[in-house]
């Protein structure tokens, strides 16, 4: 039965859906979502590129940031945590580097979280093929690792969490938004949960009215994760994203659809075959991550952390840049970078040194 078809008999058996509940279906859905479904997602046949697969560069390049970040930890065994690793372009690219670093590599463990199973063979094919295969393992959760010393490293990750949408009602009454289907997909409101208020609350943030925007709690739920797992170390998040004051100043809010290569703002066409996408809200992991034990290190764009890595050295160096090239220096700008430390003191991070407010 057709993606579609499903979502809408659960519809009718169950009552409409929190959009939340909707999107996780859409993306999700063992076998026919769109990211779990044997597809290329990414790419030029698939929906959109990620910087990965623009430039093996970046990859060397947030190496080059890992390098560091063991080097904080007194030069010790080493694990990095990627979450999501796509067809394993970034964990290729990153062992290549560290490859030529003996003393860390012959004591570093990469672990993988992925749950698609279909993805973990891609993943596997491609970084057996490498030779990287000894230093790897794969895991579905973190909640599944044991208290490391390392880096968990996330790229384009939590923008595919799925996300609650709500809309500032009349009377700053705050709605949350169900989907239900009657010739058609249609949106209907309900008065929003505590959970949803009261992450606004936490921030400060009273959205004027008609305003609509996403909550994404399941982040808050990763960053609690991620903050369990580390014993010492960093976390390392890459994203679309904002603060909080600019991501709920926006009266539409921020989700967008990817359909071979084409930008859609409508979730309830091509399900299973879009991507549906929301910026982070980097406040809110900041802000969480403390409650669980996470320090704030910096936020900056893309661009000012590659630059901050030594990215314009090595354009100067090399001469002019490829088509590829110039495309992930132009895309650096709408990512944002997140670096947070566990019981480690106030350290200097490389691709920080542009750093910019997170207020």
């Amino acid at each position: 039965m057709p993606l579609q078809d499903l979502i809408i008999d659960t519809i009718r058996a169950q009552g409409p859906l929190s959009f939340h509940d909707f999107m996780e279906m859409a993306l999700y859905h063992p076998g026919q979502g769109y990211y779990a479904a044997s597809r290329e997602a990414i790419g030029e046949a698939g929906d959109f590129y990620t910087s990965p697969y623009l430039s093996d560069l970046f990859g060397e390049i947030v190496a080059g940031q890992l390098e560091e970040m063991w080097m904080w930890l007194d030069r010790r065994p080493f694990t990095i945590v990627e979450c999501g690793a796509g067809a394993g372009l970034l964990c290729r690219d990153i062992l290549h580097r560290l490859r030529n670093n003996p003393e860390m590599f012959d004591h570093l463990q990469y672990i993988i979280i992925e749950k698609s199973e279909w993805m973990r063979k891609k993943e596997q094919t491609l970084l057996a093929a490498e030779g990287f295969l000894p230093t790897l393992r794969w895991v579905s959760s973190l909640r599944e690792l044991p208290h490391i010393h390392g880096c968990i490293l996330s790229n384009e990750l939590l923008d595919n969490f799925p996300v609650h949408q709500v809309v500032m009602g009349e009377g700053q009454q705050l709605m949350e938004v169900f989907v239900t289907f009657d010739n058609g997909f249609k949106e209907v409101l309900r008065p929003a949960s505590y959970p949803l208020k009261n992450y606004l609350r936490e921030f400060g943030v009273t959205l004027p009215t008609g305003f609509r925007a996403e909550i994404n709690l399941e982040a808050t739920e990763w960053i609690r994760d991620a903050a369990a797992a580390l014993a010492s170390g960093f976390v390392l998040t890459i994203d679309y994203g904002h603060c909080a004051a600019d991501l709920y100043s926006r009266q539409s809010g921020t989700l967008a659809c990817y359909h071979r290569h084409r930008v859609a703002h409508c979730p309830y066409e091509h399900i299973g075959e879009q991507d549906i996408t929301t910026h982070v809200n980097f406040s809110a992991l900041d802000h969480w991550g403390r409650r669980y034990g996470l320090e704030y290190c910096g936020y900056t764009s893309q661009t000012r952390f590659l630059q901050g890595l030594g990215l314009t050295a090595r354009l100067r160096r090399e001469g002019a840049a490829t088509p590829q090239l110039r495309k992930l220096i132009e895309m650096s700008e709408q990512f944002k970078v997140l670096i947070q430390r566990k019981n480690l003191p106030r350290v200097f991070l490389s691709g920080l040194q542009f750093s910019q407010s997170l207020a």
